[in-house]
C-alpha cells in the first residue's frame, strides 16, 4: 500500500471534515428558528464523531494531519462567508441554499472516504477495528435528509416563501 498517497487522500478529507463541520455549525446557528437549524443541531454531533473517526484512522495508519491543510481549512471556511447573497448585512435565504449544498457536497465525499477506506481495510489489519460499512451507510442517510432540507432552502430562495412560516414574502420592490 502507498501510505504517502493514503496520507494526503486522508488529509484532504481532515480538510473537507475541518471545513464541513464550521460550516454545519454556521449554518445550524443562522436556522435556529427553523427546521433547517433543528436537523443541524442533531447532524453536527455525527459529523464530529465523523471527523474524529478520521483522525483515528489517520492514527491508526501512523498519517499525521497536515497542519498546512488544517489551518487552510480555517481560511477557506472563513472565506466562504465572503460569497455575494443578495444581502449585504444579514443571512439571505440564497445563503441557507448554498450552505446545504457545501454540506451535500461533503456528505458525498465522506460517503466516498469510508466506501474507500472499506476497501483498503480489506488489506491492511490495523483498520479493522473500524466498521466502514456502516458510517457508508450513516452518512448516505445524512445525505439525503441534507438534500431534502435543500429542496425546502430552493423554494425559500427563489419562491420568496418564508422558511420558518410556508407563507408568501412579499418580493422587494425596486427603487
Amino acid at each position: 500500500m502507498n501510505l504517502k498517497r493514503l496520507g494526503i487522500y486522508l488529509n484532504d478529507h481532515l480538510l473537507g471534515s475541518t471545513v464541513g463541520v464550521d460550516l454545519a455549525r454556521r449554518t445550524e446557528h443562522e436556522n435556529r428558528s427553523n427546521p433547517v437549524g433543528a436537523s443541524l443541531s442533531s447532524l453536527i454531533p455525527l459529523l464530529e464523531q465523523d471527523r474524529a473517526t478520521l483522525l483515528a484512522v489517520m492514527s491508526a495508519l501512523e498519517v499525521k494531519p497536515d497542519p498546512l491543510k488544517v489551518g487552510g481549512a480555517w481560511v477557506v471556511e472563513k472565506l466562504s462567508r465572503l460569497k455575494l447573497n443578495g444581502s449585504w448585512l444579514r443571512y439571505s435565504p440564497l445563503s441557507r441554499l448554498v450552505e446545504l449544498e457545501g454540506l451535500c457536497v461533503g456528505s458525498h465525499g465522506r460517503v466516498s472516504l469510508w466506501k474507500s477506506l472499506e476497501k483498503v481495510a480489506a488489506k491492511d489489519p490495523r483498520l479493522a477495528r473500524f466498521d466502514f460499512a456502516f458510517l457508508a451507510e450513516r452518512a448516505d442517510g445524512q445525505l439525503l435528509m441534507l438534500q431534502n432540507l435543500r429542496l425546502r432552502a430552493t423554494e425559500a430562495a427563489f419562491m420568496d416563501t418564508s422558511v420558518e412560516t410556508g407563507e408568501q414574502v412579499p418580493a422587494p420592490t425596486e427603487a
